[in-house]
């Protein structure tokens, strides 16, 4: 079931082209990752998605028709800038904003507590939210948007100044929230950090579609003529190699013209090499990003 659907939208602040031509679907129960770098267009897709702005051409549909004051309450969205009430305690602030979208004080409260603990929070809920760190604050904001256990989840640069331990915590959230069936849509330009959690993913760059798919076979697609072999040992001379590339503990065998991984592999176990990895080497989402870019600009 589709529960975004936006079509052909394009939105201008005066000379300025935000969005120029954006088409996706985001399906239930699916991660989605809206990526691209700084000044893409993200966020302005994500504002008219949410009816903040109306788009100069295009449709929208969430949640199976145009938006309405109803299906607000049915999504939660994190918006890349922080935008918590600074001047009263965090719970206060938690709660009153659960209450916005339709929970009573009391649930709000309730559920409020496993989040704090959860995010190390707890010993803090009584604190300004203007005392916390910028890393609390970012844990509290996806508090905000998830507390109240909405259908939609939209979230603008969920890892903004997470140190690795909370990134892994928030990562571990998500896959949590995927397999009870909600449907999260991320935007973000750190597009390292989505390849392990975005089922589907949509590139935009200069306000239009670059890459739309699912992950893995646009890694596929782009995956260059190589593997990616881990030894116990230095690598000899092999058949079928063109050049080798030592990449941290592995490394990286770009192969000839006409040979197969199932070559490279006959010829390490021929030589009697113990071989602790051997994998088909895939592109990173930066590394796919550049070579589409540079393939647009030629």
């Amino acid at each position: 079931m589709t529960q975004v659907k936006v079509s052909h939208i394009a939105k201008s602040f005066g000379s300025v082209k935000a969005v120029r031509d954006v088409t996706f679907e985001v399906d239930k129960g699916e991660i989605f990752g809206l990526l691209g770098p700084n000044g893409a267009g993200k966020t302005t897709t994500l504002r008219v998605m949410l009816d903040i702005f109306k788009p100069d051409t295009g449709t929208v549909s969430v949640l199976g028709g145009p938006m309405s004051e109803e299906k607000k309450d049915l999504i939660g969205y994190m918006p890349e800038e922080r935008g918590l009430y600074q001047d009263i305690p965090l719970e206060r602030c938690l709660v009153y904003l659960a209450t916005l979208k339709g929970l009573t004080a009391g649930e709000a409260r309730k559920r409020l507590q496993e989040y704090l603990e959860r995010f190390d929070l707890l010993p803090h809920k009584n604190k300004k939210v203007k005392e916390l760190s910028k890393g609390m604050q970012q844990k509290a904001q996806i508090i905000a948007a998830i507390l109240h256990q909405p259908d939609l989840i939209i979230i603008d640069e969920p890892f903004t100044s997470l140190d690795p331990i909370n990134m892994q915590l928030v990562k571990d959230l998500m896959g949590e929230l995927r397999e009870d069936g909600v449907t999260i849509l991320m935007s973000t330009h750190q597009m390292h950090q989505v390849e392990e959690l975005s089922d589907r993913i949509l590139l935009i760059n200069e306000g239009k579609n670059v890459l739309y798919g699912n992950l893995d076979s646009i890694r596929r697609d782009y995956a260059g003529h190589a593997v990616m072999v881990q030894t116990v040992g230095e690598i000899p001379r092999l058949p079928f190699v063109e050049t080798m590339v030592r990449l941290n503990s592995a490394t990286k065998l770009i192969l000839t013209e006409g040979s197969t991984p199932q070559d490279v592999l006959g010829a390490l176990v021929a030589q009697d090499v113990a071989v602790e990895k051997f994998e088909i080497a895939l592109p990173t989402l930066d590394e796919i990003f550049i070579k589409v870019v540079k393939e647009e600009s030629e």
